[in-house]
């Protein structure tokens, strides 16, 4: 599972340290690859496990392919996905495209969201996170009624 913010630096070539506690996480998996793929609706990008994406993809598979909103998810989120592996310093290079797509030009917001984790711009990040008072309150009564806490 995937925990916890940390900030890294992101190179020219486009490599990124794995945190420490992420890289744990990665060795008891299968293969020490990750998949990484822009996220379809915020400017990040998202970042599984090899074994977790593959879930990810069999129970996509298991939709229709007469569903125009499937098709339109596989493309955007699944045909976009690039196998990465994570080298023995524990880094990962984030392709140039992909880079582009979520922003990352030097500090990189790694956020741990549980099976897989999210990497931001940092300065993106902060203004994702960004509310109002108004938004605070619409947002805490969202969450007391969708995840009963």
């Amino acid at each position: 599972m995937f925990r916890g913010q940390f900030l890294h630096t992101i190179d020219a070539k486009g490599r990124v340290s794995l945190p420490a506690r992420y890289r744990e996480a990665i060795a008891s998996a299968a293969s020490p690859c990750l998949v990484i793929t822009p996220a379809p609706f915020e400017p990040c990008l998202h970042v599984y496990p090899l074994d977790e994406w593959e879930r990810f993809e069999n129970k996509i598979s298991e939709f229709s392919n007469w569903d125009d909103d499937v098709v339109r998810f596989r493309r955007l989120y699944v045909s976009a996905a690039i196998e990465c592996e994570v080298d023995r310093t524990g880094r990962v290079v984030v392709p140039q495209h992909l880079r582009e797509k979520a922003e990352l030009e030097k500090d990189v917001l790694w956020a741990g969201m549980g099976r897989i984790a999210e990497m931001w711009s940092k300065a993106r990040w902060d203004e994702a996170l960004s509310m109002t008072n108004e938004q605070q309150a619409a947002f805490r009564r969202a969450v007391m009624e969708t995840i009963r806490i």
